[in-house]
């Protein structure tokens, strides 16, 4: 898929998906920046990773406060000399109020989560893939930023704030060899339940593995003909 020896930033990488991104990024040839907000699964997860210490760097920064993504950024640059791709997983849900019971707090940690985390990366990785004429940009969000259920207003908001970011930024480096995409996905299935579960609620769910594959379909040269699109990944419901 033309990714040996690009350089792919992946925030959130010690999570259920992170973990399984990074190991199919790996092993098609690329070369990883896995940041998180923990030093000690970051070292864990370059540890199963078994990767040479020139084909990755772990550095640990919460993404919500402003200041982290620029130092971020500075140290992928000083390891690596440039950024090809940038995966914003970082995660986090909050719900069960409805509208009339929603702490402004609630709202404004969420914000922080997926609006502003988002933002800050973009600020200090967009430039650089711009530079290079050649970049993948691609966040996971959920059919609720769309369809917003009842109770749910806190974490739906805030996605589709998100989403709204990167569609209007897909269109700011349209032509550039830049994309911006997002994968949408109702439940994140790490545990394989569906497969063991044949409900309903369950049909609609989606293993990280299967994540995994679109964004490495994503981020590969043939990739580079989707632009600002929401990918669909949550079954037939």
């Amino acid at each position: 898929m033309g990714l040996e020896n690009r350089v792919a930033v992946i925030t959130g990488a010690t999570g259920g998906l992170g973990r399984v991104v990074a190991r199919g990024l790996a092993d098609a040839g690329a070369n990883l920046a896995l940041i998180s907000t923990s030093g000690e699964k970051l070292a864990a997860l370059a540890n199963d990773l078994s990767l040479a210490q020139g084909r990755y760097l772990t550095h640990a920064a919460d993404l919500t406060d402003p200041r982290r993504a620029p130092e971020a950024a500075a140290a992928v640059q000083a390891k690596f000399g440039r950024v090809d791709i940038l995966l914003h997983l970082v995660g986090g849900w909050a719900g069960g109020k409805t509208v009339a019971q929603l702490p402004a707090e609630e709202m404004a940690t969420m914000l922080r989560q997926h609006l502003w985390s988002t933002l800050y990366v973009a600020h200090a990785f967009v430039p650089q893939l711009v530079a290079n004429g050649w970049g993948r940009i691609v966040v996971v969000s959920s059919p609720l930023a769309t369809r917003p259920a009842a109770k749910s207003a806190v974490y739906t908001v805030a996605k589709a704030a998100e989403e709204t970011l990167l569609l209007a930024l897909a269109q700011e480096v349209a032509g550039s060899g830049v994309t911006a995409n997002i994968i949408q996905v109702r439940t994140i299935d790490a545990q394989h339940r569906r497969d063991r579960e044949h409900t309903s609620e369950t049909a609609s769910w989606t293993t990280p593995e299967e994540i995994a594959a679109a964004i490495l379909y994503l981020c590969s040269d043939a990739g580079g003909v989707v632009n600002g699109a929401r990918l669909p990944l949550h079954g037939a419901r």
